[in-house]
C-alpha cells in the first residue's frame, strides 16, 4: 500500500523525477519524461503495479534529509544490530535516464533486502528479463532497463530480489538505467562518482539564488523543486511529478499534472526573476513563445512539455488508484477547454520577461497583437474558468479580470517599449472591463467580489485582483472580499477554492476537496498589502508548517485528516511559496528586485540560449557549464 503522500521525497533529472517513500521504496517513476508510461506504479495501485525498495530486514526506524541544497537524498535507517544511510539520486542526463542508489554502513552491521518489481505501461506489462553479462535487462515494448549491482539478485515470482548485509564503511551500489529497447543496454555510471557529481551540480545551481532574508531556506528548497519539474530540453515546467493522487482521498477528483499549464505562467517567471534564476526563466519564456504560437483561438490551457496539444484523456482502470482513490486518470481532458484567463497570463508573462530580459522581437510582438486582438473580441464570451470546471460555462470574475489583464500589459508593452498597435482600442477594451466587473463581479450584499456573475458564491481566485493590480487590496471592495473570504471560505484558517459541495452545478463534480495551497499563500499576500502584516506572517509560517521533512509540498491540504492531498510535489504551491516569502520580506515589484547588471548583461544579448542551438551561454551561467564539462570525463563505470 502506498505511503501518506507526505511520506514521499523526489529525485530527478531535469527530465523526470521519482517518487521515493521513507520506507526505501521508489513507487512512482515515469520513463524517458515526465509524461511518459510508469515502470513504478505502486502509488497509484499495490506492490504488483511496480516499485523498487531498498531497505533493511525486520524492525527499523528511519529518519532522512536532503544533502544541503540539493536533490541527493538520504535516508538514514536505525536497527538494534547497527545503521545504514540510503542515498538516492537521479544524474543530471548525458545520454540516458538513471536511477543511481548507494547503501552506506554507518554503524555496525545491517541485514538488507532488496525488491525489484518492474512493470511497464503503468503497471500492466511484465517485461521479459534476462541476463546480460553482469546486468539484469528487462525489455518490453519500447523500453528497456538494466539493473548494475555487485549484489547477487534471484527472480522470484516475477520479481527480482537480493539480500546482503552491510557493514560500517561499506558501500553498495545499485544503478537502474532506461534505453530505448531497440539499442543495446548501455555500461552503468560509477555510482559513487555519479553522487557525488551529482551533488555538485545542484550546489551550483542553488548558489545562484539571490534571496536573502527570513525563510531563505524554505525558499531555496522550492525553487529547487521547481528546477526539478523542469523539462530541461525545452524549459517547459510541469504542474506536478505525478498523475491521480486524490484531491480528497476516496474521491473521484483525480487528475494527470504532468503537463505545463499556460496559468501558472506569470507566477513562475516572477518566482524565478526573483530568485536569480535568469536563464531558466527565459527557457520557460521562451517555452511559452512557442507552445501559444498559431491561431489564438486554439490556444490551450496547457501543453505537454515540449509543447505537445493532444493530451487526450483515458482511464487506467486495472490500477485501484491511490488508496482507493479512483479513476486513475491519464493525460488531461481540461486541456481543450476555454478559459479566458490563460490569455492574461501569457500576456502578462511576456511583459514581465521584457521588464528584465531581451527587447521584445518582432514575432513574439506580432504574437502578442493577434492575443490581444483575440482577447477585445472575445471577453465577452463565457468560459470554464481557472479552476476548469466540467460543469456549463460561466461569466467567472477572475476570467473577466485576467482578460483586463491581457490589454493592460499589452497596452503597457505598446506604450513602454514603443511597439505599433491600436493601443487606444485597447485602452478602451480595458476600462470596459473594469467597468464591467465592478458592475456585475462585486456583490452589494455579500460586501465581496464573487464566483462568477451574479453569483452569491466566493472564490479564493478573486484574491489575485490586488495582485495583478486590478484594485488596490486597500479598496474597500477589495478588503470586504478578503474578510469575507477569510471568514466563510476557509478551514482551519487555510483558503479553499471555492465550497465545492455548495458549486456542484458549476463544478460539474460531487465531493469535498482540500484547502488550495496556492489560495492561502495569496491570502498571506493580501493580508500584507491592506496593512495586516502580522496576520499575513502567522497564516504563511503555518503554510510552511504543513510542508513535509523534506520542505514539499503538494496541491492541497486536508485539514480533517491532517494530511497533504493531491498532486505532488506541486510547482503551483512552491512559486506561491517563493513570491509570497519575497512579499512578506519586503522586496520591491519583481523588475525592482533584479540587480541593473543583470538586465544590462540580458538585453546585450539577443536571442542566447544557454546549450543550445550553437549560441553563446549568458555569462551568468557560464560557471555551470563548465561545471558540467568537468564533471562529464568522470562518468562511466
Amino acid at each position: 500500500m502506498a505511503l501518506p503522500i507526505e511520506d514521499y521525497g523526489i529525485i530527478g533529472d531535469t527530465h523526470t523525477a521519482a517518487l521515493v517513500g521513507c520506507n526505501g521504496s521508489i513507487d512512482w517513476l515515469c520513463l524517458p519524461r515526465f509524461d511518459s508510461q510508469a515502470c513504478f506504479a505502486a502509488l497509484l495501485g499495490d506492490e504488483s503495479n511496480g516499485f523498487w525498495q531498498i531497505a533493511p530486514q525486520g524492525d527499523h526506524r528511519c529518519r532522512r534529509r536532503y544533502r544541503g541544497d540539493t536533490l541527493v537524498l538520504e535516508t538514514l535507517f536505525e536497527t538494534d544490530s547497527g545503521s545504514v544511510t540510503l542515498v538516492d539520486c537521479m544524474p543530471i542526463r548525458e545520454d540516458h535516464p538513471q536511477v543511481v542508489r548507494v547503501v552506506r554502513g554507518e554503524r555496525g552491521t545491517v541485514d538488507m533486502r532488496m525488491d525489484l518489481v518492474l512493470r511497464l505501461d503503468y503497471g500492466r506489462m511484465v517485461p521479459w528479463v534476462r541476463r546480460v553479462g553482469n546486468m539484469l535487462v528487462a525489455v518490453a515494448g519500447p523500453s528497456g532497463l538494466a539493473l548494475w549491482s555487485p549484489v547477487k539478485t534471484k527472480g522470484m515470482d516475477m520479481t527480482t530480489v537480493a539480500t546482503f548485509t552491510v557493514t560500517a564503511g561499506q558501500e553498495i551500489p545499485f544503478v537502474l538505467t532506461w534505453f530505448p529497447s531497440h539499442e543495446p543496454a548501455p555500461r552503468p555510471v560509477d555510482a559513487r562518482y555519479a553522487i557525488e557529481d551529482t551533488a555538485m551540480w545542484w550546489e551550483d545551481w542553488s548558489s545562484a539564488c539571490t534571496f536573502e532574508g527570513p525563510w531563505r531556506d524554505a525558499v531555496v528548497r522550492s525553487l529547487i523543486t521547481l528546477k526539478a519539474l523542469t523539462y530541461h530540453p525545452t524549459g517547459g515546467i510541469v504542474a506536478a511529478a505525478t498523475t491521480s493522487l486524490p484531491e480528497t482521498v476516496g474521491g473521484a477528483r483525480n487528475w494527470d499534472y504532468r503537463y505545463c499549464w499556460l496559468r501558472d505562467a506569470t507566477l513562475t517567471l516572477e518566482a524565478l526573476m526573483r530568485g536569480g534564476f535568469h536563464e531558466e526563466a527565459m527557457d520557460w519564456r521562451d517555452w511559452l513563445l512557442r507552445a501559444v504560437a498559431g491561431d489564438p483561438s486554439e490556444m490551450q490551457i496547457m501543453y505537454g512539455p515540449a509543447g505537445e496539444r493532444r493530451l487526450e484523456e483515458w482511464e487506467a482502470d486495472w490500477l485501484a488508484g491511490y488508496e482507493k482513490s479512483r479513476p486513475v486518470r491519464i493525460g488531461n481532458a481540461a486541456s481543450g477547454q476555454f478559459q479566458l484567463d490563460v490569455y492574461g497570463e501569457v500576456l502578462s508573462a511576456l511583459h514581465e520577461a521584457c521588464l528584465i530580459g531581451d527587447p521584445v522581437s518582432s514575432i513574439a510582438w506580432d504574437l502578442q497583437v493577434i492575443l490581444a486582438d483575440f482577447v477585445s473580441q472575445h471577453w465577452r464570451d463565457p468560459d470554464d474558468g481557472i479552476w476548469e470546471v466540467r460543469g456549463p460555462r460561466r461569466h467567472f470574475t477572475h476570467s473577466k479580470v485576467m482578460a483586463w489583464v491581457a490589454m493592460d500589459r499589452a497596452c503597457r508593452m505598446s506604450e513602454g517599449f514603443d511597439l505599433k498597435a491600436p493601443v487606444e482600442r485597447w485602452k478602451k477594451v480595458r476600462d470596459e472591463i473594469h467597468a464591467e466587473v465592478l458592475d456585475k463581479g462585486y456583490n452589494d450584499s455579500l460586501g465581496a467580489f464573487t464566483q462568477y456573475y451574479g453569483s452569491e458564491a466566493l472564490d479564493a481566485s478573486v484574491l489575485m485582483i490586488p495582485l495583478v493590480g486590478f484594485l488596490p487590496a486597500t479598496d474597500p471592495r477589495m478588503k470586504g472580499t478578503i474578510e469575507a473570504i477569510g471568514r466563510q471560505l476557509t478551514e482551519d484558517g487555510f483558503v479553499l477554492r471555492y465550497k465545492a459541495t455548495e458549486a456542484h452545478a458549476v463544478d460539474g463534480l460531487q465531493g469535498h476537496e482540500g484547502a488550495f495551497l496556492a489560495c492561502s499563500f495569496w491570502m498571506a499576500d493580501c493580508l500584507h498589502l491592506v496593512g495586516r502584516h502580522s496576520e499575513a506572517v502567522e497564516l504563511f509560517e503555518r503554510l510552511l508548517g504543513l510542508r513535509n521533512g523534506l520542505g514539499l509540498l503538494a496541491e492541497e491540504y486536508d485539514s480533517v485528516l491532517k494530511r497533504q492531498v493531491g498532486n505532488f510535489p506541486q510547482a503551483f504551491s512552491h512559486v506561491s511559496l517563493v513570491n509570497a516569502a519575497y512579499n512578506l520580506s519586503g522586496h520591491g515589484a519583481m523588475d525592482e528586485q533584479v540587480p541593473e547588471e543583470v538586465v544590462r548583461a540580458l538585453r546585450s544579448r539577443r536571442g542566447w540560449r544557454h546549450g543550445r542551438s550553437g549560441t553563446t551561454g549568458h555569462p551568468l551561467t557560464s560557471p555551470r557549464s563548465t561545471l558540467r564539462n568537468r564533471m562529464h570525463p568522470r562518468r562511466g563505470t
